[in-house]
């Protein structure tokens, strides 16, 4: 593989060449994908704070904060979703009202 090496004072770093990688290595990750991961996190979170609380409504966990922790960080990360899906379709409004 050919590559061009950079060398400042600060960093020194490998930049290769576009046309010694293959597809897979140019396309990586996209935005579907890391939404993905963002919207399952969400999910486990979720699942996690429901389990929990019928744990401690079951009798079997005693420990009433870490219940409270869980469900505020399940609250959390729904709401910061809830945002972000809100900002694409404000995104994708704009979008379709622009004239071509």
């Amino acid at each position: 593989m050919n590559t061009n090496i950079v060398n400042n004072s600060i960093f020194t770093t490998t930049i290769p060449n576009k046309s010694s990688l293959n597809a897979a290595e140019v396309k990586g990750k996209g935005f579907g994908d890391y939404l993905k991961e963002a919207v399952n996190s969400t999910n486990d979170a979720i699942v996690k704070a429901e389990n929990i609380s019928n744990q401690f409504a079951a009798g079997n966990i005693d420990d009433i904060h870490q219940v409270l922790v869980e469900v505020e960080k399940a609250d959390i990360a729904l709401q910061f979703t809830l945002q972000v899906r809100n900002k694409m379709m404000d995104a994708y409004n704009e979008i379709m009202r622009m004239q071509v």
